[in-house]
């Protein structure tokens, strides 16, 4: 029987053994490639593969390549678009069966290609009829294994820590014979859990046996930031997983207390969102690498990679499309509903006699939204759409050493006009770009992919909007994070890290802001003004949580550290914790599974 017969002509029968094919392909006899795993096959559903591919060219030139794979009977999935990266650690960790993984061999300077196809297959970790937990390569990340459950109904686990605790994992709906597998993730590795899985049918909701496990309590060689706790949080506080984005560090997660739950085992300079299912996505900016090293990275909860491309392989996508070329990737990248990817890009314009005499090299914004096989299927060039005689605010320039600078190329100086840190999806299907160096937040025409890219407002000084307050100096100014809160189209949270307002009155601190908006009228009301008490120049975040109450994270404090503070809807401090480093963004999760957004 074939499960989910996409490609009927393709499918085999799911207790099929099948051995690595290692063939070899070639376009006229002078590019030929293999692939080769670290496991030969088959191995139990979670293992880790090192796939390997071994080029020979008799051509100069660059090779690139590319990594795809799926389920027998389903179709490709891109894992890692065409780069100079020419391994992939890879795991099935869903169902048991046949896998096959696709390698595209291409050389740059020639135009010649080749392609060889492995199949490997991935076995149950189900042995009777009992769940199973087993270790994976994350000392922090257990994988739940129960028998097959009947096609129609769905499948969850809850799991609890010895302090009673609780988590559960997303719903999966069960497939005639296939296991049901999940990571557990979240709990303290010093206290003991115990997991059970539910079975939601059509009668009602069927729980499994319990199955208890002692804590692991690894020993972790992590050069982590210093938490400290300076307001405690109550017993009953939403949200209780805090996701610490540090900057060119390791992504953790801690509870309320700072105790740690986890953290990402892969390297990318900065964790941009948290998403649905335990997934993340991340940037890795090298200011010393060309374009090819700038990368956007999809990953979950091992720190394996689900979805790769780089800035180089985008440019040859928008050359195809007659648009500006980008110089790397920066702050933002995140999934939509439609499986689409949004990030934000940096694109660079000589201009002369616009921001400077003579030629100046411009840093400016692209929004580029890729389907899920990383395919550039829109564009927002901020060069077409926005002023560029409006030069940032404060002026602020880039030298290729500038922290929080993207990589560029053209100059060994820019002037950074926009600094884009943050892109949302609206209710309305707009886009809502934040541009940190205009103070402004600025909605975009998207439409769910079919918009003009016409700026429909700006909401911030010398915008479109009117602010009815008293305040001496209202407005946000060199904001991070503006988002509208979900379920509530008319409000904008946003971190006002003040830069402007700073300069403009020394002394003044970064604010928490909530603001209702007016569209039509273009009239914005603050809901909520919240003064931090402390000054962060740069980095932060919003967020409203799931009771009411806000969260604000000053990114970086004078020493380089971070304060995070949970407010209720008076502006009452509630909790606040302290990191000894700087944090890019924090975001307060019911667990790891569920997005804050």
């Amino acid at each position: 029987m074939c499960p989910r017969p996409l490609i009927p002509s393709r499918c085999l029968p799911a207790f099929a053994w099948v051995a690595i094919v290692s063939t070899t392909a070639s376009v006229g006899k002078a590019l030929s490639v293999s692939l080769e795993p670290s496991i030969p096959s088959p191995a139990p559903i979670g293992a880790v593969v090192t796939w390997t591919a071994n080029a020979s060219d008799a051509s100069p030139g660059v090779l690139w390549y590319r990594f795809r794979a799926h389920r027998s009977g389903q179709p490709f999935h891109v894992i890692r678009d065409y780069g100079p990266i020419s391994t992939l650690d890879w795991t099935a960790a869903d169902q048991e069966g046949i896998y096959e993984v696709e390698l595209a061999v291409r050389n740059r300077d020639t135009g010649e290609s080749a392609t060889v196809l492995a199949q490997y297959e991935m076995l149950s970790r189900v042995t009777g009829d009992t769940a199973v937990i087993s270790p994976t390569s994350h000392p922090l990340v257990f994988l739940y294994s129960a028998p097959p459950c009947a096609p129609g109904s769905r499948m969850m686990v809850r799991f609890k820590s010895a302090s009673n605790v609780a988590f559960r994992t997303p719903y999966k709906s069960c497939a005639e014979g296939l296991s049901m597998n999940f990571y557990l993730a979240g709990m303290r590795p010093d206290l003991p859990y115990s997991a059970q899985n539910y079975i939601a049918t059509a009668s009602g909701l069927q729980a499994g046996p319990v199955i208890d496990s002692d804590g692991s309590d690894p020993t972790l060689d992590l050069d982590l930031s210093q938490l400290t706790v300076l307001q405690s949080p109550s017993e009953s506080a939403n949200d209780p997983i805090i996701l610490h984005g540090s900057l060119n560090g390791t992504a953790i997660a801690t509870d309320l207390l700072g105790n740690l739950l986890w953290y990402s085992p892969n390297y990318v300079s900065i964790l941009t969102r948290p998403e649905p299912g335990g997934l993340f996505f991340g940037l890795i900016e090298d200011l010393s690498g060309d374009q090819s090293a700038q990368v956007i990275r999809e990953f979950d909860l091992l720190g394996l990679t689900l979805a790769e491309t780089n800035a180089a392989r985008v440019n040859e996508q928008l050359a195809a499309l007659g648009k500006r070329q980008i110089s790397s990737f920066h702050h933002e990248a995140r999934a939509l509903p439609d499986g689409k990817i949004l990030v934000l890009a940096s694109v660079e314009q000589l201009l002369t006699g616009v921001q400077g005499p003579g030629p100046v090299d411009v840093l400016g914004d692209m929004i580029i939204v890729m389907d899920s096989d990383l395919q550039v299927v829109w564009t927002w060039d901020a060069f077409d759409h926005l002023d560029p005689g409006r030069a940032a605010i404060l002026g602020e320039p880039c030298t290729l050493a500038t922290a929080g600078c993207p990589a560029f190329y053209l100059a060994d100086k820019a002037n950074d006009w926009l600094h884009g840190n943050s892109v949302q999806l609206t209710p309305d299907g707009a886009l809502l770009h934040s541009a940190r160096h205009q103070d402004w937040l600025i909605k975009i025409d998207y439409n769910n992919g079919n918009g003009s890219g016409d700026v429909l407002w700006r909401l911030g000084r010398d915008g479109d909007f009117t602010f009815i307050s008293s305040d001496l100096y209202p407005w946000f100014s060199h904001q991070h994070d503006g988002q509208f809160v979900p379920n509530l189209q008319s409000t904008i949270t946003v971190f006002d890290n003040s830069n402007t307002r700073h300069f403009l009155y020394p002394g003044s601190n970064s604010r928490g802001q909530v603001i209702q908006l007016d569209e039509q009228n273009r009239i914005a009301t603050p809901l909520l003004n919240v003064d931090l008490d402390v000054y962060s120049a740069a980095l932060g975040a919003a967020q409203r949580l799931a009771n009411g109450n806000y969260y604000f994270s000053a990114g970086t404090l004078p020493d380089m550290s971070a304060l995070l503070e949970e407010f209720d809807s008076s502006g009452a401090p509630v909790y606040s914790l302290k990191s000894s480093g700087p944090e890019y963004r924090s975001f307060r999760m019911r667990n790891l599974y569920t997005s804050p957004y």
